[in-house]
């Protein structure tokens, strides 16, 4: 009978919010999973748990993957565990679990901590609708993609960055999506904890002259709603009333319901639409 994989979730600074069932579920387990068995031993050894551990990190994810399946399947039960917070954000557990799957071995999670939904409660912010986008890529075409979605998201983001990089990140964003709200949180659940609600262009002011310490979690503002609409406003007032028809017809759209899109893009009646549109037909009649 094949084994289960637990995801434990551990604390993100704070020891007290390591949870009973994280615990036993951990000493019970017959191999933990560990990103960096170094830093995790301090954890295990804090709370006296001695079950034998083994490295699972982004380098070796896809093999040291395979061989945990294997011993999965043999019946081994194995705790996976990140540096700090709950395996398979942002880290290799993703894939540890997609194997998992693929495999039909049992998957199931020990809840706990998170930086990114510990940052979004504090921001501030609006919590109904989030992306959670982590690093942005270090490849710049990458990161060009994931900017250009970025400047048309609604949500609120959260994104992760080190310290050494967030003034460069923090400019990125200004530049790209305006100065927007953000919400900076460093040292999450430690005894420094910062939280920092802001604007993009006060947070660039403020790092630059004191320079951040720990982790950063940025949680920021999404596009609203109205600013779409003006910005789209705009766009289709640079187009004549004839030209944006040509759009839509062009689209395979019959001519009402072009009218009717035209009449919703600009913020005007169809009927105006129509008197347009026939004052003009009227005008080249009456200069042929």
């Amino acid at each position: 009978m094949a084994g289960t994989l637990f995801l434990c979730a551990t604390p993100i600074g704070n020891l007290e919010d390591m949870s009973v069932r994280a615990i036993r579920t951990l000493k019970e387990a017959d191999l933990i999973a560990a990103e960096d068995t170094r830093n995790s031993i301090k954890l295990l050894n804090h709370f006296e748990i001695d079950t034998p551990m083994t490295s699972y990190h982004e380098y070796n994810k896809f093999d040291k993957g395979r061989v945990l399946v294997k011993k999965l399947l043999e019946g081994i039960n194995i705790a996976l565990i990140t540096d700090a917070g709950t395996p398979g954000i942002s880290d290799p557990g993703e894939e540890l679990v997609k194997m998992c799957y693929e495999a039909g071995i049992t998957v199931t999670s020990i809840p706990g901590p998170a930086a990114c939904i510990t940052a979004l409660t504090l921001s501030g912010l609006a919590t109904r609708r989030f992306a959670f986008e982590a690093f942005l890529p270090s490849d710049k075409k990458e990161r060009e993609v994931i900017l250009q979605e970025l400047e048309r998201e609604t949500r609120t983001m959260i994104l992760y960055e080190a310290p050494h990089r967030l003034v460069k990140t923090l400019e990125l964003l200004y530049t790209r999506l305006g100065n927007r709200n953000i919400t900076v949180v460093r040292e999450l659940t430690k005894k420094h904890e910062t939280v920092f609600a802001t604007t993009l262009e006060e947070a660039i002011a403020c790092y630059k002259v004191q320079a951040p310490k720990g982790e950063c979690v940025l949680v920021l503002e999404g596009k609203s709603r109205e600013q779409i609409e003006k910005e789209a406003k705009e766009q289709w007032e640079e187009l004549s009333v004839e030209e944006h028809m040509e759009q839509y017809l062009s689209q395979g759209m019959d001519r009402k319901a072009a009218m009717k899109a035209v009449a919703k893009d600009r913020g005007i009646t169809k009927r105006e639409v129509y008197q347009y549109l026939e004052q003009k037909k009227s005008e080249r009649e009456q200069s042929e």
